[in-house]
């Protein structure tokens, strides 16, 4: 596996602080089928004989951002802009993510600004800095703050803005059961944060999601 980045932190050392070895294949999938039998279900029946595999693999696609290093993402840049030094801005990405505390979808859309200094990047690479980051476990603040740190760090521009709309099934599916609610979150840094008409284009440009005022 790849070392990935978790934050700051490789998942080599995620791995090693668990125990240092990840899983094989065949174990992954005799874990599926004692969740399957301690669900009261027995997973040999008809159609239930293929799900540990084929569980296995949806994970493997619900967690490919464990292998993928999204500073990488931002490692080819452009400095043509022809004198371009105005905000970019991409709107209404398509989130796909699992909260950590219970691995059930959190699905919304992403909203990425920044102000260039010298260098811009092509923005499917933004999109791609999303499902890197979304494509694990993850809580929605932690997945905010890793996008936005990461492009800053990546680009050094004037300044990053980073909203996220998204509905967690963990409180609308079980728990409280509140379909319909949406968490805001933002993170602004550099002019984003510090100049206030620079914030406030951001959001108009995104919509003027009712949270994005607050940082988080």
């Amino acid at each position: 596996m790849d070392a990935a980045v978790v934050g700051n932190q490789p998942t080599e050392s995620v791995l090693a602080n668990s125990g240092g070895r990840r899983p094989s294949r065949s174990e992954a999938e005799a874990a599926v089928r004692k969740l399957i039998e301690w669900a009261g279900d027995d997973p040999d029946r008809e159609g239930l004989v293929g799900t540990p595999e084929r569980v296995v693999r949806a994970y493997e696609e619900f967690f490919a951002g464990y292998n993928e290093d999204p500073a990488a993402l931002l490692a080819t840049t452009f400095e043509e802009t022809a004198g371009y030094d105005e905000m970019i801005v991409l709107r209404d990405i398509r989130l796909e993510s699992h909260c950590e505390h219970h691995i059930v979808p959190i699905l919304g859309k992403a909203h990425i600004g920044y102000l260039p200094a010298s260098r811009v990047v092509g923005i499917s690479k933004l999109a791609r800095l999303v499902e890197a980051f979304g494509k694990r476990m993850q809580i929605q603040e932690a997945l905010t703050s890793q996008i936005a740190d990461t492009l800053q760090e990546g680009l050094k521009p004037h300044g990053v803005g980073v909203v996220i709309e998204a509905a967690h099934q963990c409180m609308t599916t079980r728990g409280i059961r509140k379909p319909g609610v949406s968490m805001v979150t933002s993170r602004m840094l550099g002019s984003f944060r510090k100049d206030p008409a620079t914030r406030r284009e951001f959001l108009a440009m995104i919509g003027n999601p009712r949270s994005g005022s607050d940082d988080s």
